[in-house]
């Protein structure tokens, strides 16, 4: 490998891993003045936040991974003058329920009140629904903008809140009684549960926090919690940050593979090999960690904690057409947001009990998005549409014994389950690429933690946190700071705040090296 003209052996910061939160960090800290490079395994920059032409002879652009936008902060995107656009879309959600389905509007109005009512046969759900999402409405408002400032005590964000027996009901509760707080309906707490399980394995009946922490992020992204569609794709949003980090002046290598991080007082040393296998060394001031906390453990010697667990089932699809469904409902309406299927809070509690036993689960939870139908660009001409399955309750542990075996077989239950709710095959509407073959690829976490170093194929690097700071990471710091004075974690799961696509973590991990 050629390395970037210009390329030394000594810098401000060395970055491991070129993924978003990477990115970020490294725009900010070029930005600053300080001499930056990044060090990526991968062929592209972007980590789990890239689009990917997945099938061969298909022009069209997965985002293979990542697939929403909710967490990413306004301001990083006008500090660093991201060049980047989100688009909302046309639904909040549809639940397919056989020969009927339960339709959120994205401005709920008259026809989502009718929609709960035929469900239901009353207005008590809807009503419950609106009070519990509009007291969502408010904590997202009023939390949001901490999540840019150093980490506040628990007692200082509480003042912040103007409801804080939400916030102080998550983190003391178990998230299935908040809800039912609200929701009577099995369907409507199924919905609204599962914000608390992507990309998390946790029992909802649980008081450890885990889904309650999980369903906060889902929520608060933004001040307004919505997920949003980045135009392009999610490596949109990456090169965005990628050209924001390079104009500043930071170097990107890709393919180079770091082996160790060497520590000291005054500062570490980075080896790491390029695709050819020769080694390499930087020095530098301070080390940002774009990755996971097992990896940086591994990286520096340091005796690794538990791995993380990875529970996610992702399908990507390419169709020729959008199947009809047996309710009736408008395709584009049924995928155009997110399409629950089999997600009722029994299904839910059913998954969890026989995934925890290390069984599949008969019924395998999951929602479908149509990305197409909110960026048709991805597409181009092709007259295609992409599909997007992210199924829950499927751990990392329930793969290892047969990873392709146990991998087809939830894909099977996944694509029965839909043809239930359908009055066509998906097989039909499945297009095919150069080969022949059809447009399904699925990932188990496996899948993940083998293309992208994240253990255990954990989406958020380990599990997520309160935003406040702790014994371990004081209200008033940023959040960052690790075992070693020189290493700044900037990871989802490294970092106090994070979770999803949010750049979180490399703001944090900037702010630390800038402001000390």
């Amino acid at each position: 490998m050629t390395l970037p003209p210009g390329t030394s052996s000594r810098y401000d910061v060395v970055v491991v891993g070129g993924g978003h939160n990477g990115l970020v960090a490294a725009a900010y800290l070029a930005r600053a003045g300080r001499s930056v490079l990044v060090l990526e395994r991968r062929a592209g920059l972007g980590g789990a936040a890239v689009s990917e032409r997945v099938f061969p002879g298909v022009d069209v652009r997965l985002s293979a991974y990542s697939y929403l936008v909710s967490l990413l902060p306004d301001r990083i995107c006008a500090d660093l003058g991201l060049d980047l656009a989100l688009a909302d879309r046309a639904v909040s959600s549809a639940t397919l329920l056989g020969g009927r389905a339960l339709v959120v509007e994205r401005d709920p109005g008259r026809a989502t009140a009718e929609s709960f009512r035929a469900l239901t046969g009353s207005d008590a759900e809807w009503d419950g629904w609106q009070r519990f999402y509009g007291r969502l409405a408010e904590l997202a408002e009023d939390l949001s903008p901490t999540l840019v400032e150093p980490l506040p005590s628990a007692a200082q964000l509480e003042a912040r809140l103007r409801d804080p027996g939400l916030y102080r009901d998550l983190v003391e509760r178990p998230l299935a009684d908040v809800v039912a707080d609200h929701l009577d309906h099995d369907v409507t707490r199924g919905i609204a549960l599962t914000d608390g399980l992507i990309g998390t394995f946790a029992d909802v009946h649980a008081a450890d926090g885990l889904a309650g922490r999980c369903f906060l992020y889902h929520l608060v992204g933004n001040g307004t919690g919505l997920w949003r569609v980045p135009v392009g794709g999610m490596g949109a949003v990456s090169g965005a940050m990628a050209d924001s980090a390079r104009r500043a002046g930071a170097e990107l290598v890709t393919r180079a593979t770091v082996t160790a991080v060497e520590t000291r007082d005054d500062g570490a040393t980075v080896h790491w090999t390029d695709d050819d296998g020769t080694a390499h060394a930087a020095d530098a001031g301070h080390v940002v960690a774009g990755c996971a906390p097992a990896v940086l453990d591994e990286l520096t010697g340091a005796t690794a904690g538990p791995r993380p667990v990875g529970a996610q089932l992702k399908i990507n699809m390419v169709l020729t057409r959008l199947p009809r469904t047996l309710s009736g409902l408008d395709p584009a309406v049924a995928f155009g947001g997110t399409c629950h299927v089999d997600e009722a809070a029994s299904q839910i509690d059913a998954a969890y009990a026989r995934a925890a036993t290390g069984a599949l689960p008969d019924v395998v939870p999951f929602e479908v998005y149509c990305h197409s139908l909110t960026d048709p660009g991805i597409v181009g001409d092709t007259g295609l549409h992409t599909l997007t399955v992210f199924g829950l309750h499927t751990p990392a542990d329930l793969f290892r014994a047969d990873p392709v075996g146990t991998r087809e077989e939830a894909v099977r239950r996944v694509v029965a389950q839909l043809d239930a709710q359908l009055d066509e095959p998906l097989a039909d509407c499945l297009a095919r690429d150069a080969d022949g073959r059809p447009c399904l690829q699925a990932a188990s976490p496996l899948d993940v933690e083998a293309s992208l170093a994240m253990p255990g194929g954990h989406i958020f690097h380990g599990d997520l946190a309160w935003p406040v700071g702790t014994d371990a990471q004081p209200a008033g710091t940023w959040g960052a700071a690790t075992a070693h004075p020189r290493v700044v974690a900037a990871s989802s799961g490294g970092t106090v705040r994070g979770g999803a696509v949010s750049g979180l973590g490399g703001y944090a991990a900037a702010r630390h090296l800038l402001d000390t």
